[in-house]
């Protein structure tokens, strides 16, 4: 299993409207984070939709470690006892 590169230390804050979907980078190779841009190409990583289900702000995780996919749990604060 192939490990996502980590492409921050804090989760990327959102505002999305009510039925809007985006595509969050699960591999940290987008250029456009916490956002897919395609990067992935060639790897096994595949981009996570995601449709609001309301207006409001929405914390999406960039450091890859989440557990709860797209949204940040907090994993960043543990990458250098992870990493």
């Amino acid at each position: 299993m192939a490990i996502p590169l980590v492409a921050g230390t804090k989760p990327a804050i959102v505002t999305l409207k009510e039925g809007e979907t985006v595509y969050w980078c699960s591999c940290g190779r987008s250029q456009k984070q916490p956002f897919c841009d395609g990067s992935h190409a060639d790897t096994e990583f595949e981009p996570v939709a995601f449709t609001a289900p309301k207006d409001d702000d929405y914390y999406f995780c960039t450091c890859k470690r989440t557990r709860k996919p797209p949204f940040c749990d907090g994993s960043h604060k543990h990458l250098l006892e992870d990493d």
